[in-house]
């Protein structure tokens, strides 16, 4: 599909996706090409010209300090973490500093297991960035007895969605969902939902945006186009977006397991924010400290592996047949396997310490690398894009379009978070 957009029929293409990882990492064996697809993905923005990031990212540091030095404090990480549940720089990278030797002897653990594989392959070279997705697959199949080809076509992306997701949600919160195509959308693969509570009354409204297009954002996330709020009357309009890779015309849209656990995980963030109940927009939805905005997530993409649930969406995308006993068990133990965190202590360093331009060549690249955001969902991140500036246009049902929020916002419904009442607002006990 990729040559054919090119008009390079005959040939093959393998673009780069916006994020981190490049998905083809975990299945070429041609290792040469394994090396090309990371260089040229982890090499981009720094090739001067247009399209070389490497100043803006110095610029927007300086200008970060620039303002958090006008409104009082000492550097941009003070500022950004003074409302929210760290409170300061030094207690965040305590944090870190707990994580990071557990997170280190993780990553250790499965690069010996690796680098055995390919000793046993007789590979002859010593585990690289780009071999790592290539055999912890391998690893991953001889542990857990696991290949991904042989969930895949237990989780196709329709089924997930409605059969999954939207049922879980139904057991849990009593709402349901109707799909609609009378209104408007930003691209043709986006589809909206129209959300109901167990009286039939309108929610919200959802679109979601599933697939990879080389115009999109990489990663996974949830942003709102219009907030809740009673005092403009607007009820909200959430958007998911996903990058799955989509699939050729007729062909089912076939997930891998951290991949469905991405959709439960989007979603929670999405009933955060469609079940907003406030006054005034400035509070709606996700609207509250950062560090907390995972909850609601965390707490939903649980119902993906709950029995009755699996039972529901898991089955054949051919035949409709559920998925093996021997299978689901199989899946549930490389669940609770887990894989290195990658803590940003490097970030918070530079935001701690940083308020001028920087001395000298390593020293910028020292901030593109951290401050180049990583939204890779190989396993479930607990970090999201943060988006501004886009606008969009709604049915008159749901009020004006607005800004999208990125911050972090409560639900209103204490089924996700313990709430006490401020006077027409909630927010977290």
């Amino acid at each position: 599909m990729a040559a054919k957009a090119r008009g390079l029929d005959g040939k093959w293409v393998l673009p780069l996706i916006n994020t981190t990882d490049q998905p083809p990492l975990a299945a070429l064996k041609n290792r040469a090409l394994r090396e090309r697809i990371h260089g040229a993905s982890s090499a981009r923005g720094s090739h001067g010209g247009d399209n070389d990031t490497r100043s803006i990212i110095a610029r927007l540091a300086e200008l970060r300090a620039e303002r958090a030095k006008l409104l009082g404090f000492a550097d941009y990480a003070s500022f950004v973490l003074d409302d929210q549940m760290a409170k300061n720089p030094k207690a965040a990278l305590a944090l870190l500093k707990k994580m990071a030797p557990k997170a280190v002897a993780r990553a250790r653990a499965e690069a010996k297991d690796m680098q055995q594989v390919i000793d046993a392959e007789k590979g002859g070279f010593k585990l690289a960035p780009w071999d790592w997705a290539y055999y912890a697959e391998k690893v991953r199949k001889a542990k857990y007895d696991l290949d991904e080809s042989e969930i895949r076509p237990y989780f196709e992306l329709d089924r997930v969605l409605k059969d999954g997701v939207f049922f879980a949600a139904h057991q849990l919160y009593g709402v349901t969902f109707k799909q609609r195509t009378d209104l408007p959308v930003y691209h043709p693969d986006v589809r909206v939902w129209e959300m109901f509570d167990a009286d039939g009354s309108t929610i919200g409204l959802l679109y979601t945006d599933y697939f990879a297009r080389e115009s999109k954002r990489g990663g996974a996330w949830m942003d709102a186009f219009v907030d809740q709020s009673e005092l403009l009357g607007t009820k909200p309009v959430i958007v998911n977006v996903l990058n799955v890779a989509k699939p050729a015309a007729g062909q089912p849209a076939l997930l891998s397991f951290d991949e469905v656990t991405t959709l439960f995980h989007e979603f929670g963030h999405a009933v955060h924010g469609l079940f907003s109940k406030v006054r005034y927009p400035y509070m709606s939805g996700t609207n509250t400290p950062r560090d907390f905005v995972e909850f609601p997530s965390q707490f939903n993409e649980n119902w993906s592996l709950e029995p009755s649930v699996l039972a529901n969406y898991a089955k054949h995308f051919q035949t409709g047949a559920p998925m093996p006993a021997e299978l689901v068990e199989r899946s549930k133990r490389r669940a609770r396997s887990t894989r290195a965190s990658r803590p940003s202590k490097c970030s918070q360093r530079h935001y701690s310490t940083w308020s001028g331009t920087p001395s000298s060549p390593a020293r910028r690249l020292a901030i593109r690398r951290s401050s180049k955001r990583r939204h890779s969902r190989s396993t479930v991140s607990t970090s999201r894009p943060y988006r501004r500036g886009t606008t969009a246009r709604t049915s008159r049902t749901f009020g004006r379009a607005a800004t999208p929020r990125a911050t972090t916002r409560i639900s209103g419904r204490p089924c996700l978070a313990p709430t006490r009442t401020i006077g027409s607002t909630r927010t977290a006990a």
